[in-house]
C-alpha cells in the first residue's frame, strides 16, 4: 500500500485566511499581526483583555521514551485536538515550535504528521515567524556585552574565570560545545574558555516560555546570573544594562503565533522543544490564551514522560499555576516490540510476546503521571502494521495498570479516526477525578528534589554527585534560589542515563555531571550521565536530502 508523504499531505491542505481561524475563536483582525495568509501573531493588548475568563480544560499528551521505531506524540495532540472539534467541543490545540537543529539532524520536524498536522508545516519547520532568531539574537547580545565590559575596563570587577554565560544558535554543531574565544591580542578582547549550546537550552527560551508579560518577562532577563566577581558575588543581566535591548529584540517573539490543523482548528505554536535538555513545554503566555479562548485546550510535553511530563508538571504548572485535568500517554505496538528487544528491522513480523516484554515502560509511565495526581488514558498510535494480537496485548496490559488504551487512527484518517480518545478525554476532564500535585513541594533542598525525581520517577538507587556539585547547590540554597525547582537534563532515550537501556530499568544510579542556575527562568538545570547542551549531527544527517524541486517546493523535509 503506498502513503503520501506527511510534506505530500501538508502541499494538498485547503486551508483557511488566518483571519477567518482568528475569528473562530472571537480574535479581531486588529490584534492579528499577519505573517502572510497562513499564520499570524495575537497581540498583547488582547491577551491582557481576556483577564477574568473562566479558563477551560487542559489536556496533557506525552508518551513513553522515545524509539527508532517512532510514537507520534505530536500527531496525537493535532488528532485530538481536531476530535475533540469534531465531537462538538471548542478545542485548541498548543504545541511547540520546531528547531532547525533536529529538522536537519535526523528527529525530522515538529508538525505532527499524516492526516493530523499544523499547516503552514514547511514554515513551522523551518523560520516560521522568527522566535527562535529572535530569542538567540537577544543572548548572543548579552553575551556580546558581557565581553564589551570586560574589554572597557571592567567596571563591575566580573571575574574572568567565573563567566557562566554561553552562546546559544539554532543548530547541531559538535565543534562549538568547546572553544576558546578572544584569541589574536589585545584588539580581540580576553581570551577565555567557553562554548556554544543550541538555542532552546538557553535561558532565555525558558524565560519567554515562562513569563506572563512583557514586564515580567524583562524582570527575568534582568534576573539572569551571568558571572561572579572574585568575591563570588553574582552579576546580573541588569548589571550590564542589557535587559531592556533584550526585551526589545523578543518583543514580537513574545505574542503568540496562531496556525491551523488540516482540518482548520486554531493552533498556537509558541515556545521551545528539547525536554531532555530544557523544560520542553510550549510558552506559558499560549497556554493561558488558550485556557481563555477554548473550552478544551490540548498541550504536549516533550520526549517521554518522565522528561516532558515530570517538567510539565513540576515546573510549568507549578510556575504558572495551571491545573491539568487530564494525561494521554502515546504509545506505539512497533515501540512497545522495541523495548521488548525487537530490532527495528523486524518490526513488520507478529511478536506478542515482545509486545508484552516491552510494555512494562508504558506502566512506568502510566504509574508516573498517575502519581502526580492526573488521571490517564493510553492512546495506541496505529501503524497498518498493527495486528489484532499485538493490539490486544497492550491493551490487557493496561487494562492491569487501571487505566483504558484506546486504539487511534488520526494519521491515517484525521479527526474521524480518534473520536473514541476524544469521548474518553472528555469524560475523565468532565469527572472532577484530576487532584493535581507536583511531586515535591518548594521548601526542601535542591539535592533532595534531584533525588525524589531520580527515585521517584527513573527508578533508580541513587544520585550521583561529587563534593564541588552539592556545595554548589547550598550555596545556591543560601543565596534565596532553594525553592527553585529542578530541570533535569538527561537522555530521553531510557528512565536511565544510559541511553541503550530500554524497558523499565532498576537499581541504576543518576550520576550529575554540572548543575546551572537559571536564575531568570526560575530553576535549576541538572547535567546527567553524557547528555549534551549542544548536539551533533548524525553520521547521515537529514540535511543531504532536503532541497528544492523543479517546481520550486521543499523536498525532504518530514
Amino acid at each position: 500500500m503506498a502513503f503520501k508523504t506527511d510534506i505530500e499531505i501538508a502541499r494538498e491542505a485547503t486551508k483557511q485566511p488566518i483571519q477567518k481561524i482568528g475569528d473562530r475563536l472571537g480574535i479581531p483582525q486588529e490584534h492579528l499581526l499577519p505573517y502572510g495568509h497562513d499564520k499570524a501573531k495575537v497581540g498583547q493588548d488582547f491577551i491582557r483583555s481576556l483577564e477574568g475568563r473562566p479558563d477551560g480544560k487542559l489536556i496533557l499528551v506525552t508518551a513513553i521514551n522515545p524509539t527508532p521505531a517512532g510514537e507520534g506524540k505530536t500527531t496525537t495532540t493535532v488528532g485530538l485536538g481536531d476530535g475533540l472539534n469534531r465531537i462538538g467541543k471548542k478545542a485548541v490545540i498548543c504545541i511547540r515550535e520546531a528547531s532547525l537543529g533536529p529538522n536537519f539532524g535526523m528527529k525530522g520536524g515538529a508538525a505532527g504528521g499524516g492526516y493530523a498536522q499544523v499547516v503552514p508545516m514547511e514554515d513551522m519547520n523551518l523560520h516560521f515567524t522568527g522566535d527562535f532568531h529572535a530569542i538567540t539574537s537577544a543572548h548572543n547580545l548579552l553575551s556580546a556585552m558581557l565581553d564589551n565590559h570586560i574589554y572597557w575596563g571592567n567596571a563591575l570587577d566580573i571575574d574572568a574565570r567565573r563567566i557562566v554565560w554561553r552562546r546559544v544558535m539554532d543548530m547541531n554543531d559538535r565543534a562549538l560545545r568547546d572553544m576558546v574565544v578572544g584569541l589574536g591580542g589585545v584588539a580581540n578582547g580576553f581570551s577565555r574558555q567557553t562554548g556554544f549550546d543550541i538555542t532552546v537550552a538557553s535561558e532565555v527560551m525558558a524565560i519567554l516560555c515562562l513569563a506572563r508579560d512583557l514586564d515580567d518577562l524583562q524582570k527575568r532577563l534582568g534576573d539572569i546570573v551571568v558571572a561572579y566577581r572574585r568575591d563570588k558575588t553574582p552579576v546580573y543581566c541588569r548589571d550590564l544594562k542589557a535587559d531592556g535591548a533584550m526585551t526589545v529584540l523578543l518583543r514580537d517573539a513574545m505574542q503568540p503565533n496562531l496556525v491551523q490543523t488540516l482540518e482548520n482548528n486554531p493552533a498556537f505554536v509558541h515556545g521551545g522543544p528539547f525536554a531532555n535538555i530544557a523544560h520542553g513545554c510550549n510558552s506559558v503566555i499560549a497556554t493561558r490564551t488558550a485556557l481563555k479562548l477554548g473550552d478544551y485546550v490540548v498541550t504536549e510535553a516533550g520526549f517521554g514522560a518522565d522528561l516532558g511530563a515530570e517538567k510539565f508538571f513540576d515546573i510549568k504548572c507549578r510556575k504558572a499555576g495551571l491545573t491539568p485535568a487530564a494525561a494521554v500517554i502515546v504509545a506505539t505496538v512497533r515501540a512497545m516490540k522495541m523495548n521488548g528487544g525487537v530490532a527495528k528491522a523486524d518490526l513488520g513480523a507478529e511478536n506478542v510476546e515482545a509486545v508484552e516484554k516491552g510494555c512494562p515502560n508504558l506502566g512506568r509511565h502510566i504509574a508516573n503521571v498517575k502519581s502526580f495526581g492526573v488521571p490517564v488514558v493510553v492512546a495506541i498510535n496505529h501503524f497498518h502494521s498493527d495486528t489484532d494480537a499485538e493490539i490486544a496485548a497492550v491493551q490487557a496490559y493496561v487494562t492491569e495498570q487501571g487505566a483504558e488504551a484506546i486504539v487511534c487512527k488520526h494519521w491515517a484518517q484525521g479527526s474521524a479516526g480518534i473520536e473514541a480518545l476524544a469521548h474518553k478525554v472528555v469524560e475523565m476532564a468532565e469527572s472532577g477525578m484530576a487532584q493535581f500535585a507536583p511531586i515535591y513541594p518548594d521548601d526542601i533542598g535542591l539535592f533532595e528534589k534531584i533525588e525524589i525525581i531520580a527515585k521517584r520517577i527513573y527508578h533508580a538507587d541513587e544520585v550521583l554527585a561529587d563534593k564541588v556539585i552539592r556545595e554548589q547547590l547550598k550555596a545556591w540554597e543560601a543565596a534565596g534560589y532553594g525553592d527553585f525547582p529542578i530541570c533535569m537534563a538527561k537522555t530521553q532515550y531510557s528512565f536511565s542515563t544510559d541511553p541503550n537501556l530500554r524497558g523499565a530499568p532498576t537499581g541504576h544510579s543518576v550520576p550529575v555531571r554540572e548543575v546551572r542556575l537559571s536564575a531568570g527562568a526560575g530553576f535549576v538545570v541538572v547535567i546527567c550521565g553524557e547528555i549534551m547542551t549542544m548536539p551533533g549531527l548524525p553520521r547521515t544527517p537529514a540535511a543531504e536530502t532536503i532541497g528544492i524541486n523543479d517546481a520550486g517546493q521543499v523536498e525532504g523535509l518530514f
